[in-house]
């Protein structure tokens, strides 16, 4: 399960089954980045909910699965840097009616610039790609491109604010009013990057066990992490027998923010897809999850079930349920922009925008007022977003309880949080950033404040 983002299927699909007479050639994997790219940015579906419904990643072999998905998110996340130079060999933008081609241009700089592509090889199958179409008739300007690209693409793109390029213009004005520039930044250029893998240990006294058997690093938080590129998830040891689930390491730290919850009425709002109600079973919570969406329940009760987990669940809408009686601790991950998150879903630099933030906010508000109401007098209520944006944290905790929500704040101390003091904020809440432990491979961003019941 990846805590981060709730739509993201866990593995990737099967591959088909061997049938009678003869074999269909297997899918173009730059056909399926192709399309993946254009369902994005043309049609602004979400790049999780692309790959849940193309069929044609299971009839891939796995490095060319991994190819196709690793390109159009590396397209996604460098797509300021590669309009910037594909520009530079136009005399005149393309019209809109032939943005087919711009995003065959677009992958085919993307592999010849950033992933390392042979250049033959990155020329040749783009112009596969636009054999057939209206693309058919600009075959002599995308060789034209990049041929011109392989030759002078390389020192243009070591002398391009690359920084800036990929960072969309509201996104970067508010982190530099809330982070300062150089910190934003820093931010940028992890965001950038292909992220690592991080894992939450079923049984956390085993991390040295599991990180020689993944070779991977154990973070000062506890989270295990493996560096990109490790292969498909349902292949690595210890997933088929529960050992582990995907969590980024930031997304395992609200949970914990709650304290000892064992034996406590809990609530977990916005519960899907599992990662943080996993923690609280583990930790001996009398956990209920609750979430808006029948289907991503289902989805928790099937992740719960591989790390032979079973936690009662509510489809409701979490702004206005009320338990039977007051939780003794409630845990509230809201839905929000995830613009900490970039790095894993590259999507939402391109569907997001700041007329979004508004109606999440209004969202954020509901779901904290309701929260606070159902914990009983002194219990302990986390609020989370995976978001960078202050309006979605510290404004949202501060105009609830302005308007007289019964709760007050505590400071976190770093111990909370494997001793990482640049963690806490100035007001004592969790503030991770995506360059935090950047020498390690950074951090989600998400912001998670604890309150206390009055």
């Amino acid at each position: 399960m990846t805590d981060a983002n709730p739509n993201a299927p866990e593995t990737a699909p099967e591959t088909a089954p061997e049938t009678a007479g003869p074999r269909k050639p297997a899918p173009n994997p730059r056909r399926v980045a192709l399309d993946l790219l254009r369902a994005v940015l043309r049609g602004h579906v979400a790049l999780d909910e692309a790959l849940a419904a193309e069929h044609r990643l299971g009839l891939l072999a796995p490095r060319d699965r991994a190819f196709a998905r690793l390109l159009v998110a590396t397209c996604l996340r460098r797509l300021g840097s590669l309009d910037a130079l594909i520009g530079r060999c136009l005399e005149r933008p393309l019209k809109p009616q032939f943005s087919i081609v711009q995003d065959l241009l677009r992958l085919g700089a993307c592999q010849l610039l950033i992933l390392g592509t042979p250049p033959h090889a990155a020329l040749a199958e783009t112009l596969r790609l636009a054999e057939k179409g209206k693309q058919a008739g600009f075959k002599r300007l995308i060789t034209a491109v990049l041929r011109r690209l392989e030759r002078e693409g390389p020192a243009w793109l070591a002398e391009l604010d690359a920084a800036r390029a990929d960072t969309p213009d509201w996104l970067w004005r508010s982190w530099v009013v809330a982070y300062g520039e150089e910190r934003t930044r820093a931010i940028a250029a992890v965001q950038a990057s292909e992220p690592p893998l991080d894992l939450s240990l079923r049984d956390p006294a085993g991390a040295e066990t599991w990180a020689a058997e993944l070779e991977a690093q154990v973070l000062p938080t506890g989270s295990l992490r493996l560096p990109p590129g490790r292969g498909e998830v349902a292949r690595l040891a210890g997933y088929a027998e529960g050992a582990w689930w995907v969590q980024d390491a930031a997304a395992a730290l609200p949970a914990r923010l709650l304290g000892d919850v064992a034996g406590k009425r809990t609530l977990e709002f916005c519960a899907a897809p599992g990662g943080k109600t996993a923690q609280l079973a583990l930790a001996g919570a009398k956990a209920v999850a609750v979430d808006a969406d029948a289907e991503r329940l289902r989805r928790l009760v099937d992740n719960l079930a591989r790390l032979g987990l079973a936690v009662p669940t509510v489809a409701a809408d979490a702004g206005a349920w009320r338990p039977p009686r007051p939780a003794e601790a409630v845990l509230l991950d809201a839905p929000c922009s995830a613009t900490g998150t970039l790095r894993r879903h590259p999507d939402i630099a391109h569907l997001k925008r700041v007329e979004d933030l508004p109606a999440i906010v209004a969202v954020q508000k509901r779901l904290l007022a309701n929260a606070i109401a159902c914990a009983e007098p002194g219990a302990p209520l986390v609020y989370a977003v995976c978001s960078l944006q202050p309006e979605e944290g510290p404004e949202v905790v501060e105009a609830v309880l302005a308007e007289g929500a019964p709760a007050v704040r505590e400071r976190l101390d770093p111990a909370e949080v494997g001793g990482l003091a640049e963690l806490i904020d100035g007001g004592g809440a969790l503030r991770t950033l995506p360059c935090h432990l950047a020498e390690a491979g950074g951090l989600d961003g998400f912001y998670a404040v604890r309150l206390r019941r009055v």
